[in-house]
C-alpha cells in the first residue's frame, strides 16, 4: 500500500498538505500539487458559495488531484445563559481595545451534516478527494460523493472512530495524533480523548483496518514521514510545516509567534472555538486558561473570539489570533510551498 496515493490518484509523493481552514489557500494547494504532493483546501468554515469560489480558483490553477475538507460536527446546542456569561467574561478583554463585546453570538457556519448547498457544490465541482473532520456524514451523502467519483478520507483519533470511518465506506483514514495542530478530530468533544500519539495511533490502525492509513500530527521533516511510512502508513499529512509558506493566509503575528519560544509549546484549548484545538500560547489562550466560565458550543464560541481578534488587530495588538500549530511549530518552513515540498521529498529520499 506504500504507493497508494500514486496508484489511486497519480500523486508522485506520499505527502499531503493538511487542509487548515483559514490558513490554506488555493495558491498553496496548487503549489503542493505541482510539486508532486496532494494539496488540500479547508472549506469547513466557508459558505457554500465561498467554497465554490475557492474550488473554482484552485481548479484554474491546477489540473492535478486535490483534497477538499469539510467539518462534520453535530450542530450547536445553544444555551443563551452560558453564552451570555461568556460574553460578560470577555467584556474586559474587548475594553482593552476600546471595543464592546457582541450583544449575542451566532452559529457562524454550518456543519456539512446539514448543509445541502455544500453537497451540491461538491457534486458540481467534483474534487478528486473529499475529506471529513469531526465525524462522518450520512450514508446518502457518502454515496453521492462516491457516485461523483470522489475519493473519501476521514480523520480518526482512536481505533473506534477509525473503524466507524471504515464501516462508513471511506477509502482511507487519517490517523490524527495528539501532536497535530488545529482542531482535534474527535467525534464527541465531551467524551474522554485517548490522546494517542501519531506513531502509536498509526501502529494500532494499521493493525486493525483494511483501508489505508494516513499519518497526521507532528510531522515536520522528511525523516518524520519516513518513520510513519515504516509503521505502515501510506502517506504523511503535514500542516504546520506549511503555515509560514509564502502562499499561507497566516498573518505576520501568526508567523512571528511560530518562532517565539514564549509561545511554545502549542497547547490544547477550547477557548477559541468551543472544541479542543492545539494553538500557540498567546494572550487569548492564556485568558481562557484562567477563565472559569463554561465554554459555549462550537462554533458559537468562535464568533466571540473572531470579534475579539478583530478588535485586537484593529488596535495593533498581537496574541489574540487562532494560531493553530502542531508540536513541531518552531520547525515550520519558510519559502514557497513548492520549495518546502522539494525539501521534504529530498529529506524523505535521504531517509
Amino acid at each position: 500500500m506504500t504507493h497508494w496515493l500514486q496508484d489511486r490518484l497519480g500523486v508522485a509523493h506520499p505527502i499531503i498538505q493538511a487542509p487548515m481552514a483559514g490558513v490554506s489557500t488555493p495558491r498553496m494547494a496548487a503549489a503542493v500539487c505541482a510539486a508532486g504532493g496532494l494539496g488540500s483546501l479547508g472549506v469547513g468554515a466557508a459558505s457554500a458559495e465561498g467554497a465554490r469560489e475557492m474550488i473554482r480558483e484552485l481548479q484554474a490553477l491546477t489540473t492535478r488531484p486535490f483534497n477538499i475538507n469539510l467539518f462534520c460536527h453535530e450542530p450547536a446546542e445553544r444555551d443563551s445563559a452560558i453564552e451570555g456569561r461568556w460574553l460578560e467574561a470577555l467584556a474586559p478583554e474587548f475594553a482593552r481595545f476600546g471595543a464592546e463585546a457582541p450583544k449575542a453570538l451566532a452559529e457562524i457556519y454550518k456543519s456539512f451534516l446539514v448543509d445541502d448547498a455544500m453537497l451540491e457544490v461538491l457534486l458540481e465541482t467534483r474534487p478528486a478527494v473529499v475529506s471529513f473532520h469531526f465525524g462522518l456524514p450520512d450514508a446518502a451523502r457518502i454515496a453521492a460523493l462516491k457516485e461523483a467519483g470522489c475519493v473519501l478520507l476521514a480523520s480518526a483519533t482512536s481505533v473506534d472512530s477509525a473503524l466507524a470511518c471504515q464501516a462508513a465506506g471511506v477509502d482511507a483514514v487519517v490517523a490524527q495524533g495528539i501532536e497535530a495542530g488545529g482542531h482535534r478530530g474527535v467525534f464527541d468533544p465531551d467524551a474522554e480523548d485517548e490522546a494517542l500519539g501519531t506513531e502509536a495511533l498509526v501502529a494500532q490502525l494499521v493493525g486493525v483496518l483494511e483501508v489505508p492509513v494516513i499519518a497526521a500530527g507532528g510531522l515536520m521533516e522528511g525523516a518524520d514521514i519516513a518513520r510513519v511510512l515504516g509503521l505502515g502508513a501510506v502517506a504523511g499529512q503535514l500542516g504546520t510545516a506549511f503555515v509560514a509558506s509564502d502562499e499561507s493566509a497566516a498573518d505576520a503575528d501568526y508567523r512571528a509567534s511560530l518562532r517565539d519560544p514564549a509561545c511554545q509549546p502549542p497547547v490544547l484549548t477550547k477557548t477559541i472555538s468551543g472544541r479542543p484545538a492545539r494553538c500557540l500560547q498567546n494572550a487569548l489562550v492564556g485568558w481562557g486558561a484562567a477563565c472559569t466560565e463554561t465554554v459555549p458550543a462550537y462554533p458559537v464560541t468562535y464568533d466571540a473570539s473572531k470579534a475579539l481578534m478583530a478588535a485586537a488587530k484593529q488596535a495593533g495588538a498581537s496574541g489574540y489570533g487562532a494560531q493553530w500549530a502542531g508540536s513541531g511549530a518552531m520547525r515550520a518552513r519558510d519559502g514557497g510551498a513548492a520549495e518546502i515540498m522539494a525539501q521534504l521529498v529530498a529529506e524523505l529520499q535521504a531517509a
